[in-house]
């Protein structure tokens, strides 16, 4: 793609990058075919390629976003399909990131938008103020209907009840069982210690009984995917300075005894987290440590593929959906990780029709965007059921959040499943249903 931007303008790195990206687009238009909103809604500028004529013209004529131009950015996922699709190698992500930045500082937005945008980046991020905010929640469930606009999709979306708060979530060290293979630490996140806390207990027990030491760092926070994709600058490279500082302090070139990998099992922290060193590329203090992190991030399914899944202690055998994340698939390009572990815990995965195509969470676009949104989850969960699994495996909590509004199937995260079959107790999801499934048919089989 063609630019006109001045030197002045190529003078800011920000621009610079975005330029870079920009003539990397040669309008082939093959992301229009895997991109979730112009799927729905048929129109080029709700497409990637639509979007970056959109942020080249806002770019290059220095100048704020129109509303129009601002609905056609809001309305995109950040789900990334466009970016696996791309045979130029476009890296889009950052495109839009720095456009929503550049929205953020240059448009006014109208107070009511404004104001629930403002409440969702402040709330969420901190686990104490987000517990509060569901309770209440949950507590005007029953006059949903009353609320509205978008409030009234929020109520509906409170969950059913809200799980205690984790000890395992506070800093401390958990020594692993037997001779230690790995140090690493844990991102324990903000939404998921409130929304699901026992995931992060599962992973801990997983990579302890695995000779992991898993650490919980002091000072290490919200990751700051949910400002970064608001446009948010200030507030996302405040927690993203605060977890650098936070794990180099543990790794031992910064004097600490020593990381191995820093741990992620929501896959849109850890899509976050691998573009630290981007994000801080231009700061002369964190640069260099924020590169680091950045490449010693693992998801929960790298990690324990470098390791190895230990036997099986469960037989299992179910038929199972697997739900790849948009942030794991296209984010972090992981698509035969996760499949791989649960194959070998013994379930048999089944991929999703369409599964390159958002479920509609991405963050908190479910929040903002719920009509879009809603559509891509009934879409993605008839898919899902046209499988007739067992249940639903993924490995992100904005996806099982997402996925439990539109269908009755149980949602269990990943290493849930690996925890069980490795001698961790049964998720209470799938409680009801028998242990071994292809064992008891293959032991009938061979009575007869």
């Amino acid at each position: 793609m063609q630019t006109h931007f001045t030197l002045d303008q190529l003078a800011d790195p920000t621009i610079a990058e975005s330029e870079k990206i920009l003539r990397t687009c040669v309008h082939c238009g093959f992301c229009l075919s895997t991109c979730p909103t112009y799927t729905l809604l048929g129109d080029e500028l709700d497409s990637p390629r639509g979007r970056i004529y959109q942020i080249k013209d806002m770019f290059e004529n220095d100048r704020p976003a129109p509303p129009t131009v601002v609905k056609h950015l809001d309305r995109c996922l950040s789900c990334l399909s466009c970016m696996t699709t791309c045979p130029s190698g476009v890296h889009y992500m950052h495109l839009i990131d720095h456009a929503r930045a550049w929205v953020e500082r240059r448009h006014q937005r109208a107070p009511a938008d404004r104001w629930l945008r403002d409440m969702l980046a402040y709330i969420i991020p901190r686990p104490r103020l987000f517990r509060l905010a569901l309770l209440g929640a949950w507590l005007g469930r029953p006059f949903a209907r009353l609320m509205p606009g978008r409030l009234k999709g929020m109520m509906a979306m409170a969950p059913a009840r809200l799980p205690s708060p984790s000890p395992v979530d506070l800093p401390q060290a958990f020594p692993a069982e037997g001779p230690r293979r790995r140090r690493v630490t844990l991102l324990n996140g903000c939404a998921q210690q409130v929304l699901d806390p026992t995931i992060n207990e599962a992973t801990i027990r997983l990579l302890t009984r695995h000779g992991c030491e898993v650490v919980v760092a002091k000072g290490a926070g919200c990751c700051g995917a949910v400002t970064h994709h608001m446009g948010k600058e200030e507030q996302a490279l405040k927690a993203t300075i605060a977890n650098v500082a936070a794990w180099s302090a543990e790794m031992t070139d910064y004097g600490g005894p020593g990381l191995d990998a820093i741990v992620i099992n929501t896959s849109g922290c850890g899509t976050s987290v691998k573009d630290y060193g981007f994000m801080l590329r231009e700061d002369p203090v964190w640069a260099e440590k924020a590169a680091k992190v950045s490449a010693m991030t693992r998801d929960i399914t790298e990690l324990m593929l470098e390791i190895g899944l230990a036997e099986p202690e469960v037989e299992t055998g179910h038929t199972i959906a697997y739900h790849s994340a948009c942030s794991m698939q296209h984010g972090q390009g992981l698509k035969t990780q996760p499949k791989t572990l649960l194959a070998q815990a013994g379930f048999a995965v089944r991929d999703v029709p369409e599964g390159h195509l958002c479920c509609g969470s991405a963050g908190t676009y479910n929040l903002l965007q719920p009509e879009i949104a809603t559509r891509l989850r009934d879409r993605k969960v008839a898919n899902i059921e046209k499988l007739q699994p067992a249940f639903i495996a993924t490995g992100n909590i904005g996806c099982m959040t997402q996925l439990a509004g539109g269908t009755k199937l149980p949602i269990v995260h990943t290493v849930h499943l690996l925890d069980w079959v490795t001698g961790g107790p049964k998720p209470e999801a799938i409680a009801h249903l028998p242990d071994a499934v292809v064992a008891a048919v293959g032991r009938a089989a061979a009575a007869e």
